[in-house]
């Protein structure tokens, strides 16, 4: 019986290619999208599940509420890891990392910079899974000196990957002994660093201030532990330890500190959740973002249905030619469950076909999909066996539900009806076809509306005033080997034509140096005054090398010797004093809070609030202080021809560090990548946009296809008595234009409430005007009459007497 089935189903399949065409790459465009869509959203749900102990690992985050200032962080104080363990017998190990930096590593005649650099506890093996190539996991990160490398890195720097006991040349001037290599760590990791260096060389990992948040610390529980009741007695270990400092700083109990609505309190993330549910001051890397996993399965379901609806639509769509085959059948004795048995055949083996079809395409769009998401999955995921059962499972529903209503819809027909002619329903008379052009162009304005709202704001990003000047500016890395040479060589640089003005320093707008510190405007150091700020150690060459306005009193200046403990406030910092006039006020800070150092600072400029973070995060207070730093260099350039420029730059650097690499970059560049995700979601959205408003095309073309079949007599009638093309196409439109309109009416609420949610989460964005929606509503009406236009204005050129005689 299957065997019958089968062969009727490639007879009508090849007797109707246009429509078969059609159908099956319609629903394998919609099904690779879907592919694509389900190994992105699974890459991104697999980060860091490649550690053994995954589900026990928990990162400890600390949250600060003291006087106006809140800080949520990813990180806590050094001596957060060590207690817990201690105190505890729930916690089973902890291991803290911090950023290094990066440092020059000797290759032949060659200095490489390398990023990709971490501080790590010597337990950092027994938290994470880093499988050791060669080396000792156990003493790996307890030597000083020395340094655990990944295999990339030991391929790169000696041809091989067993390289235990060889010694790196660092900065030109150390030696680190390399005591393991261990297997690069995967992609689907919340960080990803090349270089681990032993905790015990960062002197700041010993220190004892509970106040001092700045080491990412992990703790692997026990597996009886609960963590939610954990964090209660975590909080209240810390209140004990917390309290005695506060008193000894501020001389403030803690119950007091809490009665002013301070607070310092820890919670647990766990692994899992950090790459997708965290977006906490001081992450390690870039995170992604569970909405985006939301928006883009929802993207991806909507395709897939609007997919099967084209499917029934087009199958519907040519009923009236199957209408008589039909009625002969049943006439001969078929059941209704043998012709529902028989069109399902038909829709699954088109399922099937596509289904193939789609694999193939995913597979040759993936290396672009990559490029574009800025992952690197790979081909072999589509071929793993749950996923291949997958496809199949989804290849039967897909096949079963698309070819479902068009198998009960013709297996219903009269056969008297039909071979006397009188099968005729008219388009006016499906509610369920009317739904279906509905919910199809509901979901494509939806997605204009998004991809208009998204690029308008990456595009408000990209040109925001943000408060400094970060075109033509050359960032100058790695001049701390300049030493005592920095300043001479910023000297000499100022000769060149084309620089216009350098400063030195390792604080960026971009590139994530941070210091922050807590200032009071009087020495009572009352905490409901006290201001976070950001400090950053600039020169008198700063502020107009950035080209960053003055609002109030002067930049920095040689001739004042008092500059020294002098301060430039931003605006954000002089609305926290709550003073019209803040020149020449004084704010006090603990420079050394183990022996109370108090230093009192001079407020002797205001300058105009610059983003120093992500347009995502509002403007927070911070101060420019007057000290010598040569981290790095940011070179102000003025040419039309900035690359030869940049050749003499070169030159003076190698004549003053022959060895040293010339490493830069511009500043503009390294803005826009802290909007790189924001960027490449953006792609994707407005891709797979396209995408499903071209697979919704297909569909309104299979219902306009059906409307006209439908009327084809009274196409010819109304033509015989003279009505013109025109009025002809007009009729077969207008159905459809209406329920083009209704769609807006779903579709605007939607679209607003979707994309307002995801406004929120930049602290400077776009509103959504109301030509936002008049824009998507016409678009939307354009690509609908292009496509019923065709299909009306062929139907209405027919020949008469043809579809008068066929009928």
């Amino acid at each position: 019986m299957f065997k019958n089935y089968f062969k009727i189903a490639l007879r009508n399949l090849t007797k109707n290619k246009f429509y078969t065409s059609i159908n099956i790459f319609g629903l394998a465009f919609g099904l690779a999208t879907c592919l694509l869509i389900l190994l992105y959203v699974i890459d991104e749900q697999n980060f860091d599940r490649y550690n053994e102990n995954a589900k026990r690992i928990y990162r400890v985050n600390n949250e600060l509420k003291f006087g106006n200032n809140h800080l949520d962080l990813a990180v806590s104080d050094a001596v957060m890891g060590p207690s817990l363990l201690k105190e505890f017998p729930q916690v089973e190990q902890y291991t803290r990392l911090q950023k290094f930096g990066s440092f020059l590593v000797k290759k032949g005649d060659q200095n490489l910079k390398e990023t990709k650099v971490a501080y790590a506890d010597s337990t950092l093996f027994d938290v994470f899974t880093f499988p050791v190539i060669s080396g000792d996991a156990k003493t790996a990160l307890t030597e000083p000196h020395s340094v655990v490398i990944t295999e990339r890195m030991a391929k790169k720097y000696f041809g091989r990957s067993d390289v235990t006991g060889e010694n790196l040349f660092i900065n030109g001037k150390d030696n680190y002994k390399i005591t393991a290599v261990i297997k690069d760590i995967p992609a689907q990791s919340h960080f990803n660093f090349d270089f681990f260096v032993p905790m015990a060389e960062n002197e700041s990992s010993r220190n004892n201030n509970w106040l001092s948040e700045n080491f990412n610390t992990y703790i692997l529980l026990k597996k009886d532990a609960d963590p939610k009741k954990l964090e209660p007695e975590f909080n209240a270990m810390m209140d004990r330890y917390v309290g005695p400092e506060l008193k000894s700083l501020l001389n403030l109990s803690m119950d007091d500190f809490q009665k002013s609505g301070g607070f310092v309190r820890c919670s647990l993330t766990p692994l899992e959740d950090i790459h997708l549910h965290s977006n906490k001051v001081g992450e390690l890397s870039v995170n992604g973002n569970i909405q985006f996993i939301y928006i883009f399965s929802a993207i991806a379901l909507l395709i897939l249905l609007i997919a099967c609806v084209n499917f029934m639509n087009l199958s519907t769509a040519r009923a009236s030619s199957r209408a008589k085959e039909v009625g002969v059948r049943k006439v001969l004795g078929s059941l209704r469950g043998n012709l529902i048995q028989q069109f399902i055949t038909e829709s699954v083996l088109m399922s099937f076909v596509a289904l193939v079809i789609a694999i193939v395409l995913a597979s040759t769009l993936l290396p672009y999909f990559n490029q574009l998401a800025g992952k690197n999955i790979q081909l072999h995921f589509l071929f793993q066996p749950l996923m291949l059962i997958s496809f199949l499972a989804l290849m039967l529903i897909v096949g079963i539900l698309a070819g479902s209503y068009p198998a009960f819809y013709l297996s219903a027909f009269q056969p008297i009806k039909v071979l006397k002619g009188k099968f005729s329903e008219g388009f006016k008379g499906s509610v369920l076809r009317n739904s279906l052009v509905v919910f199809q162009f509901s979901i494509s304005v939806i997605l204009i509306v998004g991809t208009i709202v998204i690029y308008n704001q990456l595009n408000y990003i990209r040109n925001k005033d943000i408060g400094f000047n970060r075109n033509q500016v050359l960032v100058l890395r790695g001049t701390e080997a300049l030493k005592e040479q920095a300043g001479s060589f910023r000297n000499e640089l100022l000769q060149i034509s084309g620089v216009v003005n350098a400063t030195m320093t390792g604080f960026l707008p971009v590139n994530g140096n941070r210091s922050k510190n807590t200032m009071f405007p009087s020495t009572s150091l009352d905490p409901k005054t006290g201001i976070s700020m950001e400090q950053w150690s600039v020169d008198e060459s700063y502020i107009p090398t950035l080209d960053i306005k003055l609002l109030e009193g002067r930049n920095y200046s040689a001739q004042f010797l008092t500059d020294s403990n002098g301060i430039i406030i931003n605006e954000a910092a002089a609305k926290f004093l709550a003073s019209k006039d803040v020149l020449n006020k004084k704010l006090y800070s603990f420079d050394d809070p183990q022996i109370k150092k108090l230093t009192e600072y001079h407020i002797i400029g205001v300058i105009k609030n610059f983003n120093f973070n992500s347009l995502r995060d509002v403007i927070t207070p911070m101060a420019l202080m007057l000290h010598r730093e040569s981290g790095s260099m940011a070179i102000r350039i003025n040419s039309s021809n900035i690359y030869p420029v940049i050749a003499q730059i070169e030159n003076k650097w190698r004549s003053m560090e022959p060895g040293q690499l010339f490493d830069y970059s511009f500043l503009d560049d390294e803005f826009n990548e802290l909007y790189a995700p924001e960027q490449r979601t953006g792609k994707l959205f407005i891709t797979f946009a396209v995408l499903a408003i071209l697979i919704g095309c297909l569909g309104l073309f299979g219902l306009i296809t059906y409307a006209a079949e439908q009327r084809t007599k009274e196409i010819g009638i109304r033509k015989v008595l003279g009505a013109s093309v025109g009025n002809i196409a007009g009729m077969l439109s207008k159905d459809f234009l209406k329920l083009v309109i209704i769609s807006w009416l779903i579709a605007f609420p939607v679209a607003w409430y979707g994309m307002n949610k995801w406004l929120q989460d930049f602290a400077y964005r776009i509103s959504i005007s109301w030509w936002v929606f008049a824009g998507a509503g016409i678009f939307a009406l354009i690509i609908a009459l292009l496509t019923i236009s065709s299909q009306a204005i062929r139907a209405a050129t027919a020949n008469p007497a043809k579809s008068i005689k066929a009928e």
